[in-house]
């Protein structure tokens, strides 16, 4: 089975593409960056390292030729530039998939978002709504893939992390909105499955981790685990929204992040129930926010403990 796999270097992709080789795919991997560490490490794996790029249309047919299954598993968020989120998530996004169906291929996995839709307030989740639309209409086997909130990022990378290396974490609004986190890891075990698989669904799955926690209860977390003081300052909901309309002309990425703490509590959902879909998938177990923060504490006393023989 020949899968090619964009987004191969990011949080999730990284993940995917070992699953798939280990299950005995062929894999393609399509990065702007051949010669990263990232891309080296999975091509020492056994996956073929391709040059290309979202925007070059030349490159997307060079990269599906051959392939009769593609992740669309890039993401751009955060991204300015040519890699803001109207280009990656959108313009990009539908060339992949107008690509992969004139090369042939058959099925398509799409990463979007918990929560998509045509009326959310925040563009980026109105733009994967969008794709997922256009995946619809390719006429190809599908399946749609809506992950809440990654707990690399919004969890570590946005709050823990810095608690535990700078010993305070700057938390957006009230910080009380209960929200949902799902390991990448756990996404990834989905996407695997979802290329892998010899029927057509066309199904939609939307993914989360257990439990619903408030970025305050996710410092806190940190804090107990870590042993650490809880130093938590809150940017109020105003000033976010003041500081993206400042933002938005240098980082669109940065800014949409702020417009996000802006919002009421209200104004959309963050949460999941993941009782059914662990019942419907006991073969994947869904990591706790718990276990996972308790992990990355060990991980960063581990470093800290080798700077210290080091020096």
């Amino acid at each position: 089975m020949k899968i090619l796999v964009t987004g191969a270097t990011g949080q999730l992709g990284r993940r995917v593409v070992p699953l798939l080789l280990q299950a005995g795919a062929q894999v393609r991997i399509m990065t702007r960056q051949p010669d990263g560490d990232a891309a080296r490490a999975l091509s020492q794996l056994g996956a073929q390292v391709v040059r290309g790029d979202l925007l070059d249309a030349a490159s997307l047919a060079r990269a599906c030729t051959g392939m009769r299954r593609v992740l669309l598993g890039a993401h751009a968020m955060l991204g300015r530039g040519r890699g803001a989120s109207e280009w990656v998530d959108g313009a990009g996004q539908r060339a992949l998939i107008d690509a992969a169906g004139a090369a042939g291929a058959r099925r398509l996995v799409l990463v979007s978002a918990l929560g998509a839709g045509p009326d959310h307030p925040v563009d980026f989740f109105r733009t994967k709504h969008d794709i997922e639309q256009a995946v619809r209409q390719s006429g190809l086997e599908h399946a749609i893939l809506r992950p809440s909130a990654f707990m690399e990022c919004h969890a570590h990378l946005f709050n823990g992390r810095n608690l535990l290396e700078r010993g305070f974490t700057l938390v957006m609004g009230s910080g009380d909105k209960p929200r949902n986190f799902i390991c990448a890891d756990d996404v990834a075990h989905f996407a695997a499955e979802s290329l892998l698989q010899q029927y057509a669904d066309d199904a939609v799955v939307e993914l989360g981790g257990p439990g619903n926690h408030s970025n305050n209860q996710v410092a806190a977390l940190y804090a107990r685990e870590a042993g650490v003081p809880l130093r938590a300052w809150h940017l109020p909901a105003a000033a976010c929204t003041a500081l993206a309309a400042l933002t938005q002309p240098v980082h669109p990425g940065v800014a949409r992040i702020l417009r996000l703490g802006g919002l009421a509590d209200d104004a959309f959902s963050e949460q999941f129930d993941a009782t059914a879909l662990q019942q419907r998938t006991p073969q994947i177990r869904l990591t706790s926010l718990e276990r996972f923060v308790r992990e990355q504490v060990q991980t960063w006393r581990s470093a800290r403990a080798a700077q210290t023989l080091a020096r």
